[in-house]
């Protein structure tokens, strides 16, 4: 038996002995174990291992583990696009489907409504240097970048209420030392490009894996209270005009809000027939904002002078100026002063833009086609350089609108509710997501269009109190579908009539609830105030600082179990994948399968099907075992030969079955 077991290690031995040396003596001392040796020393062909050549295996062993100071850069972008890339011809094959016209049709008013009415807040703030054009083309030129190249498609990226402060903010700043406001700005976006890139090369998006739905929450809230204060601001801005042209103002911005609102309430209920709720929902607000456009010239109200939206000539900026701005028209201390400047904006953006992404991703959408996080950051830098060159506000991801994207893509299916409460009744849930680029890029050739003569003719005759009203439809929108409204209303409700299935009845310190609460207050607080002041340029850093007291200072003051029900990761494993998943996640939520990236319904990118019987979590399980078992076998090559790992990982293998069919057994 002894001759037979180092006639069978000689030959590996002289086939791994050139490449790695030092494991000679290792192969020796484990061999006998796995070929029935019976552990015995067998002459001189075997040696026990030294403390030297365990040192140095170990040391070998320890090198292979990634380090965190050790970055491989451009690495997140490269396996952003292999992870894409293959679906990128689907995304427009899919788009073949009845729920890409109507999407297209709710984005395009969805986005170009709020552009307008940010439109005029920025030509009011910054004296008529952005108006409908500027923000215009820069939606047009967000939504033909990201809807061909990024890697996230459903994102819609637009101008936003948070650029729309920034912009202002700065002309505040810079107007006193006599500065060119455009040569500036468009400083501060190039400067931005190269900090976007280094972020993207630098693989700096997986710091959002400990982004949660707490951070998130505070800054929905924030946006919505945003909208709600544009809304008053438009309506101060009305007794200019006169008495009767405010008043009137206020009552149509309250219709406009009761209407659009109401619309909601129609679309998500059991009234009318299911596609005349469909047809409600999608086009309830901007049928509104028609109508009211007209509802201000019948009977004594024509008399009345309101003021509308001022617009220019189609497709020529705002002011008597060219679309290429002259950035060399500037000061090399303004270029340098430009710089902090652009970090506020790069954090802003960093922040934002992956909010929404991660927003328009959430855990509520069975999506099937991978996210890219790295490569969406090195585009938006893109753009945010581009639009600087141009002239136009900065660009980037929108919330609400890019959820509302994707809940517009959303199929459904009426199914019967298992709740033995509800016996006998259905509910809607979500069959699929149609994933496509198409719909992103028609709402940007529509907003294109918007830019023509005619419809420019027809954007100058809505009152800016309907723009006013829609600025109330967006806040109270947003503020209902907050996590922190919600936990508000649960703590608000009477306790025995709370239903039994909320999940925050489960938590037993009903002080917890209060905390929680209390600390997303005081983020939102400090964030809304400092916008209030001069320094509203700094608020991106007080939305930065949210994270790490989330990830480090409350989990001191809660219990895990109690973390777990009042936050959760703002999307899944699958969709997280592409920047190292969640924050204190185990890596078997994470990782796919090897052979093949699995998506939300249990489908590999290569063909193959999970069981119908299993869930997606249990063959992500197996995914991870498979990528451990594959670790393990390459480091046994290495250290100890191929035939002898694959003997040595055998006994495991059946180990592991054994493991498995257990704790199947424990979950039925």
């Amino acid at each position: 038996m002894a001759t037979e077991t180092a006639e069978r290690s000689s030959a590996p031995q002289v086939h791994h002995s050139s490449a790695h040396p030092q494991t000679e003596n290792l192969r020796k001392t484990r061999l006998p174990f796995s070929r029935g040796g019976g552990g015995e020393n067998n002459g001189d062909s075997l040696n026990p291992l030294n403390r030297d050549d365990a040192h140095r295996t170990t040391t070998t062993a320890s090198s292979t583990e990634p380090q965190w100071w050790r970055i491989k850069l451009f690495q997140g972008m490269v396996n952003d696009v292999r992870r894409r890339a293959p679906y990128f011809w689907s995304d427009w094959r899919d788009a073949w489907d009845y729920r890409v016209v109507p999407a297209t049709v709710y984005m395009y008013f969805a986005n170009i409504l709020p552009a307008l009415a940010f439109s005029l807040d920025m030509f009011t703030k910054t004296e008529s240097s952005y108006g409908v054009n500027e923000v215009l083309l820069s939606s047009v030129l967000a939504s033909v970048v990201f809807s061909i190249f990024a890697a996230q498609p459903l994102t819609i990226v637009g101008v936003t209420g948070p650029i729309t402060v920034f912009n202002y903010t700065t002309f505040d700043i810079i107007r006193g030392r006599g500065t060119n406001y455009f040569a500036f700005m468009c400083w501060i976006g190039l400067w931005s490009l190269v900090m976007h890139w280094i972020l993207a090369i630098t693989n700096a998006c997986n710091g959002l894996k400990y982004v949660t739905r707490f951070s998130c929450d505070i800054f929905g809230f924030y946006v919505a209270f945003i909208y709600l204060q544009k809304g008053i601001q438009v309506l101060t801005r009305q007794w200019t005009t006169g008495d009767a042209s405010a008043y009137l103002s206020i009552t149509v911005s309250l219709l406009v809000l009761m209407c659009a609102y109401a619309c909601g309430v129609i679309g998500g209920s059991s009234l009318f027939q299911h596609y005349v709720r469909i047809f409600i929902k999608d086009y309830g607000t901007p049928l509104t904002i028609i109508f009211f456009t007209g509802f201000v010239h019948i009977g004594k109200m024509k008399g009345i002078d309101l003021q509308v939206l001022p617009t220019t000539r189609s497709f020529f900026p705002t002011q008597d100026r060219g679309w290429f701005i002259h950035f060399w028209d500037l000061s090399v201390g303004d270029v340098f002063l430009a710089i902090p400047f652009a970090v506020l904006l790069t954090i802003l953006f960093y922040f934002d833009h992956n909010v929404s992404s991660l927003m328009a991703q959430g855990t509520e959408f069975p999506l099937k086609k991978p996210a890219g996080f790295h490569w969406d950051i090195f585009l938006l830098g893109l753009t945010t350089g581009i639009a600087g060159l141009l002239g136009l506000p900065f660009p980037n991801g929108l919330i609400p609108q890019a959820p509302f994207h994707t809940n517009s893509l959303c199929v459904t299916r009426q199914v019967a509710d298992e709740d033995e409460a509800h016996k006998g009744k259905t509910e809607t849930v979500v069959d699929h997501v149609v994933e496509q680029r198409v719909s992103n890029l028609g709402q940007g050739i529509l907003t294109l269009g918007t830019m023509s003569g005619p419809l420019l003719v027809v954007l100058h005759l809505i009152p800016q109190g309907v723009l006013a009203g829609l600025f109330f439809v967006m806040g109270v929108q947003a503020l209902e579908v907050n996590g922190i409204t919600l936990k508000m209303l649960f703590l608000a409700k009477d306790r025995r009539l709370t239903p039994g299935g909320d999940p925050l009845k489960r938590i037993s310190r009903r002080a917890a609830i209060w905390a929680f609460v209390a600390f997303e207050l005081i983020g939102f607080g400090a964030t809304f105030a400092i916008t209030q002041t001069i320094a509203a340029i700094g608020f991106p850093i007080i939305i930065l600082l949210l994270i790490p007291v989330r990830t480090f200072l409350m989990p001191k003051y809660f219990r895990d179990d109690e973390l777990a029900v009042l936050d959760a990761p703002t999307a899944s494993p699958f969709t997280m994948q592409s920047v190292g998943g969640n924050y204190g996640e185990d890596d078997s939520d994470t990782h796919l399968p090897v052979g093949g990236d699995l998506d939300r319904s249990g489908t590999t990118n290569n063909g193959g099907t999970s069981s119908k019987d299993e869930d997606s979590d249990s063959v992500i399980e197996r995914g991870e075992a498979g990528r451990l078992r594959d670790r393990r076998l390459s480091w046994r090559h290495e250290v100890v030969g191929t035939d002898d790992a694959i003997e040595m990982e055998r006994p495991r293998q059946g180990m592991n079955r054994r493991r498995s069919a257990s704790r199947q057994n424990l979950e039925r």
